[in-house]
């Protein structure tokens, strides 16, 4: 299941063309409720069921969208992604495509009030469906909002971007509040992504190069940090058996591995100097900033506001530290019982991290990849 699972996510990345795009974006439905239903928490079969009824509504604009796209103004359909760039419609028309497919990737990113499913799938789901979840599933929405969103309709994401922005920086300040206030240490993460998914809400809304650059730098460093958080969250649920982190406490001695390793990925997750989180969020802001799209005082605004949901991650990440490791609520008595990482555990880890590091040091590695790709898309927006 967790082969079909990733087969099919690799789908969407990969298509050129509409109808194929679709197929593998539903296609990924199937594995990710039967690996919820069947091998998920208590509450698995709930938590399934919202899944699929969120990500399948969504798809029904997305697929909506798809044969809108496709059959206006031709008399040969065509539903190619090179064949449909530039193509004009409308502009009542390109707003209601808009509208379709912007659902249908909200629901997915998830962009608010659209969120709602993913800390219940996160909190009772295995922890190796979590890591494809928020390392995969997550992206595609954004994506779907760059490659479709952007490419395809410019003059309707030119009238929408000043929302989307403004929706990115609520969803910040909105889950890292919600993300505090979250006993289960599973959920805290989930929210930690849905405020992370904001910041690439600000740089596609940005319509600039380091925007839109930084978007792309912040979706494949969440992919590596969202996915190690909820790795280390699970092999350490192995270990303890708790969940609620009111109940835990002084793990880091007997488990100081797995305490390292968690601290080192909560602060890439913060954004430290030095790690892929960082650069991405600088790239993001300096966008925003450098915007010539909209007004001096409304940017600094919105990057003031932004600023206070970046120093309001470090008070959940490392409280979530500070519960889980430290203190000696549960460990008062002998902890001989539990056991430290293992060498496969260990090479996952630091297969996950050094990239983290990579990319935090020379980010120009990830960023040669798209700078020119970037710039042809931003090109129909002059």
């Amino acid at each position: 299941m967790l082969l079909a699972m990733y087969s099919a996510q690799i789908g969407p990345f990969s298509s050129q063309d509409l109808l194929l795009f679709f197929i593998m974006w539903e296609l990924e439905l199937i594995p990710v409720y039967l690996l919820l239903s069947m091998w998920g928490g208590k509450k698995r079969m709930y938590s399934a069921t919202k899944f699929i009824l969120y990500t399948a509504g969504g798809s029904v604009f997305l697929l909506m969208g798809v044969m809108g796209l496709g059959l206006y103004g031709s008399n040969e359909p065509t539903l190619d992604f090179e064949t449909s760039i530039n193509r004009p419609y409308p502009v009542a028309l390109e707003i209601i495509f808009y509208i379709g497919f912007l659902i249908s990737f909200a629901v997915k990113s998830p962009i608010l009030p659209f969120h709602t499913w993913l800390p219940d799938t996160h909190g009772e789901a295995h922890y190796s469906t979590c890591m494809l979840l928020a390392g995969i599933l997550l992206k595609m929405g954004a994506y779907g909002l760059i490659r479709i969103n952007m490419e395809l309709l410019p003059h309707a994401h030119s009238i929408f971007s000043p929302w989307l922005m403004i929706i990115g920086t609520i969803q910040i300040i909105y889950a890292a509040l919600t993300s505090s206030g979250q006993r289960n240490f599973k959920k805290r993460i989930a929210y930690s992504s849905v405020s992370h998914m904001g910041l690439i809400l600000i740089g596609i809304g940005s319509i600039t190069d380091a925007g839109l650059n930084g978007a792309i730098l912040q979706i494949i460093s969440h992919g590596f940090i969202g996915a190690a958080l909820f790795f280390l969250a699970g092999t350490s649920y192995d270990r303890i058996r708790l969940v609620y982190l009111d109940e835990m406490g002084g793990v880091a001695i007997p488990m100081p591995k797995i305490f390292t390793l968690f601290s080192s990925f909560s602060m890439g997750s913060l954004a430290l100097p030095g790690m892929s989180g960082f650069v991405a969020e600088l790239i993001v802001l300096w966008g925003l900033i450098t915007s010539q799209k909209y007004l001096f005082m409304p940017k600094i605004l919105l990057t003031f506001v932004i600023a206070i949901g970046m120093i309001l991650t470090p008070i959940y990440s490392l409280s979530m530290s500070r519960q889980m490791f430290y203190g000696s609520k549960l460990f008062n008595a002998p902890t001989s019982y539990l056991f430290d990482f293992g060498p496969r555990e260990l090479f996952v880890s630091i297969a996950i991290f050094l990239p983290i590091i990579g990319i935090g040091i020379y980010p120009d590695f990830v960023l040669s990849l798209s700078v020119e790709k970037v710039e042809v898309l931003l090109s129909s927006f002059l």
